[in-house]
């Protein structure tokens, strides 16, 4: 079994939902993927049920009616727009967070499951991450998610460290 195959068959389906989604986020051309998605882009992959995404913030309306047109059940947040294919575990969430805007300038081509899609650069990953890590009002568990995901980075990645808070520095070999 494939690791596209496997995820498919845990997520109920989210493979062919997340290249539904990239589908329609490709057509609406400025996006990035962010979060544990866009981690396993760059490090080992850990498993998720989450696709988290940017899209240009004037493109959101039409992409939303898209999502709807192609089955999603679809509902808006204060921080996010949501869908989810009925039936699915994916849950995919277009953040509303203006801080996440200028990382569309900046998005790499990866491959997320075999799917070709636009991603975060290495540098806005992690500013995005410590934006999540650092907020407060987030689970605690999601949280100490980030805290794994930055020192997963960091641990690949040496250069990207000094962007990290002290607390998470400190906690680095070698720092």
């Amino acid at each position: 079994m494939t690791a596209q195959e496997a995820y498919n068959a845990a997520s109920n389906g989210g493979l062919n939902d997340l290249e539904a989604v990239l589908a329609i986020c490709r057509r609406h051309r400025s996006y990035c993927v962010i979060g544990g998605l866009a981690v396993n882009i760059y490090v080992r992959p850990v498993y998720t049920l989450d696709a988290d995404i940017v899209i240009a913030a004037a493109k959101l309306p039409l992409v939303r009616a898209d999502l709807l047109a192609a089955g999603f059940t679809v509902h808006d947040e204060t921080w996010s727009l949501n869908a989810q294919k009925p039936g699915s575990d994916l849950r995919i969430q277009f953040t509303k967070d203006p801080r996440y805007q200028p990382f569309l300038a900046a998005a790499v081509p990866g491959k997320i499951l075999g799917c070709d899609a636009l991603v975060a650069s290495l540098r806005d990953l992690v500013a995005g991450k410590i934006f999540a890590w650092s907020d407060p009002q987030r689970r605690l568990s999601k949280r100490k998610k980030d805290e794994a995901d930055l020192i997963r980075l960091a641990e690949d990645y040496p250069e990207v460290r000094p962007l990290l808070p002290e607390e998470l520095r400190r906690q680095l070999p070698g720092s």
